[in-house]
């Protein structure tokens, strides 16, 4: 059996993204979200760090995902300091949403 080789034509992902405007500012954003995230990464404890991850950024803010309520309590307790860590890294306020996703299973 051989391997089957995609056609000359194919196009690889990431050229179709930078071509599609849509798409290129989704991972524009997706980017951001991520370097907000790396921002406040030295600034959570370890165990609270394990229960979030980076969510939906917009013009209204940014969004952490969490995965319980306790969670969520102590990520608020501490959204000034991590709001003016945001804020020194993008240069402007970015208010930070905390979301309790939903249970599985």
């Amino acid at each position: 059996m051989s391997i089957r080789h995609p056609p000359s034509s194919t196009v690889p992902l990431g050229t179709v993204l930078g071509r599609s405007e849509p798409l290129g500012r989704l991972m524009q954003r997706l980017r951001a979200s991520n370097e907000c995230f790396e921002t406040l990464r030295p600034l959570l404890p370890p165990a609270l760090l394990g229960q979030m991850r980076p969510g939906p950024l917009d013009a209204e803010g940014w969004s952490v995902l969490v995965a319980n309520g306790a969670a969520a309590a102590k990520l608020r307790q501490m959204l000034p300091v991590l709001e003016k860590a945001l804020l020194a890294q993008r240069g402007h306020v970015t208010p930070i949403r905390v979301k309790v996703l939903p249970r599985t299973g």
